[in-house]
């Protein structure tokens, strides 16, 4: 699974890991996370986030 970072704050999203306490449930990939949720670090949307440069599929 992939890691995606913000490009502002480099807070991480784990796909494998999910966000619970945002109601992201482990294992959910980035195309189904909410298109409008936002960074919890810096209110960025997810088009500020990118694949992390060590993230592997």
């Amino acid at each position: 699974m992939t890691t995606y970072q913000c490009s502002a704050c480099y807070f991480p999203y784990n796909e494998a890991e999910g966000l619970p306490d945002e109601g992201i449930a482990p294992g959910t990939k980035w195309e189904d996370v909410p298109a409008d949720w936002v960074c919890p670090e810096c209110g960025n949307g997810k088009a500020h986030f990118n694949p992390a440069p060590d993230s592997a599929d």
